[in-house]
């Protein structure tokens, strides 16, 4: 049952630092249940609204678990609880309602002014719960780009993500992943962080925003500011860096190597290793602005030595004398490294027969861990339990005016 404590409870021995706070979460796909699963692993009490489909990630596969739930849907759903209300039945709409009266954050992504003609929207939420913490999430904010369509692939589009990734002759790529739903998850995650801290303070909840677009802007951080405060209009290159030499990936006797030399020192260093310390001696290659204006004429000299020994070899002999480098792993040789660097990546969701494996929450606390209580819920596995505590008398919460 949903306990809805008081504020002092999450400062109660062993309490993490989001117990007491209820999260009425709205969202589908990525973005915002990446949110709200990383607030349901530092204690938050998240209660996820499906429509009688289900958030569309659970039917987004293959991959799937043994079991056959979708990996796409256990990846960003852990820790919470699910309900089904269909917000086109009267009763289902007063359950939500009710709902996001009671809850400290409610997070929502769908097409801006979407919730407003079921009374969802933050002005009708705030009239019943003034302290609220409401966050919206789209693909192009509210304004003039309110209609256009939020999916994470046109975002890398219009962003000029895509313009800078893939080979220089070939054509754009997009990214691995969904990068800027990622981004605006965790871009939400600080603002309804920062909010709770604000309420903390003063009692007042607030709006949030954010977007796909914004957070796109932003995170391309010294590619948009290139533009934005240099007039230069970044361009794809492959693998190089625009500002530095060397950063890329670089052959050897079998694979690629990536070899990073972010200042002269490990330029130095990487000279050494590679038996050619009069490279780092060249007037050409003295400091990074020359090593990377200069860099068709360097990159063959440090190719030739590295043809000479493998990847592993090399890699071992960088990596002792203190220059960054690094292998281009597979996914799977990417979470066996970091289980052999002690990061512990896997960790076990749930308990008894219902823990599933699921990727560690990213984040060590000293004092206060995260959570892997609950497993990703089925659809609506908790309806039963929420609608009880819905039509049960409210108790005071921190979002509730004169809480104590």
């Amino acid at each position: 049952m949903i306990s809805n404590p008081k504020p002092e409870a999450a400062r109660a021995p062993g309490a993490r630092p989001l117990d007491g706070i209820v999260i009425a979460d709205f969202s589908r796909v990525l973005a915002g249940p990446y949110a709200t699963m990383l607030l349901a692993d530092m204690g938050a009490e998240v209660i996820k609204v499906e429509s009688p489909g289900g958030d569309d990630t659970r039917s987004w596969l293959p991959p799937v678990r043994p079991d056959g739930v979708s990996t796409y849907y256990s990846a960003i759903n852990r820790n919470k609880k699910s309900v089904v209300l269909n917000l086109k039945d009267e009763d289902d709409l007063a359950a939500a309602k009710e709902l996001a009266a009671r809850a400290d954050v409610m997070i929502e992504n769908f097409k801006p002014g979407g919730l407003k003609r079921f009374g969802l929207d933050y002005s009708s939420v705030r009239e019943r719960n003034k302290a609220v913490i409401y966050c919206s999430i789209s693909g192009f904010g509210t304004a003039e780009g309110a209609a256009l369509p939020g999916y994470d692939l046109i975002v890398q589009a219009m962003s000029g993500l895509m313009s800078l990734t893939g080979d220089p002759n070939g054509e754009p790529y997009r990214a691995g992943i969904s990068v800027f739903d990622v981004m605006a998850g965790l871009h939400s995650t600080i603002g309804i962080l920062a909010a709770l801290h604000h309420r903390d303070r003063t009692g007042e909840g607030q709006n949030i925003e954010t977007s796909l677009m914004a957070s796109a802007m932003s995170g391309l951080v010294n590619q948009t500011s290139a533009y934005v405060a240099g007039n230069v209009t970044p361009f794809r290159m492959g693998n190089a860096h625009p500002s530095l030499f060397p950063y890329e990936a670089l052959p050897t006797k079998d694979d690629d190597l990536i070899i990073t030399a972010g200042n002269n020192a490990q330029f130095r260093k990487l000279c050494a290793v590679l038996d050619v310390p009069e490279l780092a001696d060249d007037k050409r290659f003295a400091d990074n602005a020359d090593r990377t204006r200069h860099r068709e004429k360097l990159r063959p000299l440090l190719v030739e030595r590295l043809k000479t020994r493998t990847a592993e070899e090399w890699f071992e002999k960088l990596n002792e004398a203190g220059v960054p480098t690094g292998p281009i792993n597979t996914i799977k040789q990417g979470v066996e490294y970091a289980q052999k660097l002690g990061l512990q990546p896997v960790v076990q969701v749930g308990a008894g027969a219902k823990t599933v494996p699921g990727v560690r929450n990213p984040i060590t606390f000293s004092a206060t861990p995260a959570r892997y209580e609950l497993a990703p819920p089925e659809l609506g596995e908790h309806t039963d339990e929420i609608r009880a505590w819905l039509a049960s008398a409210a108790v005071p919460t921190a979002s509730t005016p004169g809480a104590s």
